[in-house]
């Protein structure tokens, strides 16, 4: 049953921790840290033999989730237009629902393969090997910073308009 806590747990404990996050700028490589770290955790998790070890491995594989999508939200409602957000969310709403899916049949056919345990650091080791996949394809996301993206500092002047016209009125 721990197990099932421990992810959650490390999440709830970056979201009460979660005000040092306003002090990071360069989002994209929050990203791809924390999504590092996440596969890291996963590998360290289905290495350990000590089940105080797995735990700890799934709470801190949790917290890099959470600071994940803290910073992929931020730089979402910092970069997407308002007239594309419904379209946008539609496609993230597919990723979400499919992606676990699919994560669950890699996970259950490798195990049924292998075992449990390689399957799940195997896992771990293919979500680093995708992060550094992404970051030489894409290095805009690992360069993005809130302070200069132009896309960010345009939705913040446009929002700063809209807040001015708002307080106007």
């Amino acid at each position: 049953m721990g197990e099932y806590a421990a992810l959650p747990a490390g999440s709830c404990v970056v979201s009460l921790t979660s005000g040092w996050t306003s002090r990071v700028h360069r989002h994209g490589r929050a990203v791809l840290f924390a999504a590092a770290a996440w596969g890291l955790a996963m590998t360290a998790a289905g290495r350990a033999s000590n089940v105080w070890l797995v735990l700890l491995s799934l709470a801190v594989a949790g917290a890099c989730d959470m600071v994940s999508g803290i910073f992929r939200s931020a730089m979402w409602n910092q970069t997407i237009p308002d007239e594309l957000r419904g379209r946008l969310a539609g496609i993230e709403l597919l990723s979400y629902s499919v992606g676990p899916q699919l994560g669950q049949v890699r996970s259950g056919g490798m195990a049924a393969v292998t075992s449990v345990r390689t399957s799940v650091w195997a896992g771990g080791v293919l979500c680093v090997a995708g992060v550094v996949a992404l970051a030489t394809t894409l290095p805009k996301l690992l360069a993005y910073d809130a302070r200069t993206n132009e896309h960010a500092v345009r939705m913040r002047e446009v929002r700063g308009a809209q807040t001015e016209t708002t307080a106007a009125a």
